[in-house]
């Protein structure tokens, strides 16, 4: 018999404002009781909810369930900022593309069929624009150096033959209504997605045919006679094959122990302020979507519904090695993100944050995923690298592939990844990389 103990659990730091304006639309139980499946997955995020929805494709008669820790669309997936992005985002380089012409479009054909494999889905469900969004996106400089990083992300995009888009200064200003950026580089391929509302949606479209159990988090998963049991709270579920999408914590489950960084990025977002009179010449169009030049700088969006307006942004991160952070560092970083953003606009200094919180990232050295079967019968789709709502949703897809003896190109691309690379004991990775981090967000300057 195989046991392993779950000793530490998801925590929500701080209330994120894309979870505080969505809406539910299905109600969702606890797990009480035993119960057997076919298939468990476990977690209800990008990979989790993907997984499940390609094994629906391929194994439409077998019983499968979903269990999650948090609330369904609480945890991180429901944290990011809500760009599904086709070309390359590498954040543990200086440059988001730093490979060469193959590798970039080895990347964004992945990338590429995780966003169809989202629009089928969004199709399906029925999710709005406002949830999901094919308006593609903006890398944004406020300084030099970013507009360097611009023209050689451009450059790095003719090589692999795709569509951008150069804006000076007045472009942008008439985009944002902000006189901050010097310049940017339109992108017309990425999805723009309110990320609360998307998991919301398309968990509420799986509950027709997958049962899912939240509040619910896996304490013990073992495993006997080649049967896997995930022990819960108030039940448990027995089945043959479990898939894990739960990110940075498939370590907590016993796997890939240092061999993954654990980051925060944190992110606040505004109280709702009048578009027509915060409009063009305060905050600009009413809906806009910008990543930075420099991957340590800010990620802005402004979105618009009913005659309503918000800003979220989100900069600053940090390596951490615990999962709960304090009320301290959270307003800390808040009163960051208000220099940010008054910034940029000095028409909302009077408009304050609703909400600021920070969620959990993980990344590994050599920019791979913890994929593949970790034991008999159970699958890692884990370690999103920095862009989970891409990743993570091709993690999910192809796990329910191998784990269903299924073949495509992208899983066997990902099957001849190596493992992810071992990283320094602590504390002199915990010092290290926060150098690192701290060094180049003073870099990054204005971007920031």
């Amino acid at each position: 018999m195989i046991t392993t103990s779950v000793k530490r659990l998801p925590v929500e730091n701080g209330i994120s404002g894309w979870e505080a304006i969505s809406q539910r639309s299905f109600p969702v139980g606890s797990l009480e009781g035993n119960v057997t499946a076919d298939w468990l997955i476990v977690g209800a995020g990008f990979a989790g909810l993907s997984a499940a929805r390609r094994l629906l494709q391929l194994r439409p008669n077998d019983k499968i369930l979903i269990v999650e820790a948090s609330e369904v669309g609480k945890g991180t997936s429901g944290r990011n900022s809500g760009f599904m992005i086709d070309v390359p985002h590498n954040l543990s380089s200086g440059e988001y593309s730093s490979g060469s012409a193959d590798a970039t479009r080895l990347e964004m054909a992945q990338n590429r069929s995780a966003i169809a494999f989202a629009r089928e889905a969004a199709e399906e469900y029925r999710m709005s624009r406002e949830t999901f969004d094919p308006a593609g996106k903006i890398n944004a400089a406020a300084t030099g150096r970013g507009m360097k990083l611009n023209i050689s992300f451009g450059q790095s995009l003719k090589g692999a033959g795709e569509a951008h888009t150069f804006l000076d200064a007045a472009e942008m200003r008439e985009i944002t209504g902000s006189d901050y950026y010097l310049g940017g580089v339109y992108t017309p391929g990425a999805v723009l997605i309110q990320p609360a509302d998307y998991i919301r949606d398309f968990a509420a479209g799986l509950s027709r045919r997958v049962e899912i159990f939240e509040r619910s988090p896996v304490t013990a998963l073992k495993r006997d006679n080649g049967t896997w049991t995930a022990v819960c709270p108030r039940g448990s579920v027995s089945a043959p094959k479990v898939i894990l999408g739960v990110n940075g914590h498939i370590d907590d489950f016993g796997h890939y122990r240092g061999r993954l960084m654990h980051f925060y990025g944190y992110a606040s977002m505004t109280a709702p302020f009048s578009a027509e009179e915060f409009g063009r010449k305060v905050s600009g169009r009413d809906r806009w979507a910008l990543l930075p030049a420099d991957a340590m700088g800010a990620t802005v969006r402004k979105i618009t519904s009913g005659g309503l307006s918000r800003i979220a942004l989100r900069t600053r991160w940090t390596y951490d090695t615990t999962i709960a952070l304090t009320e301290r560092r959270l307003r800390a970083m808040a009163e960051e993100h208000r220099h940010s953003l008054d910034a940029r606009f000095p028409g909302l200094k009077g408009i304050p944050f609703d909400h600021s919180w920070a969620g959990r990232i993980c990344l590994s050295l050599n920019h791979v995923p913890a994929f593949g079967e970790v034991e008999e019968g159970l699958y890692s789709a884990c370690c999103e690298n920095g862009l989970g709502t891409v990743k993570s949703t091709l993690a999910g897809m192809l796990a329910a592939e191998l784990a269903t003896g299924n073949t495509s190109q992208h899983l066997e691309e990902f099957k001849t990844q190596p493992q992810p690379s071992r990283i320094p004991p602590e504390p002199f990775a915990w010092l290290g990389i926060n150098a690192v981090i701290r060094l180049q967000e003073l870099r990054a300057g204005r971007e920031g």
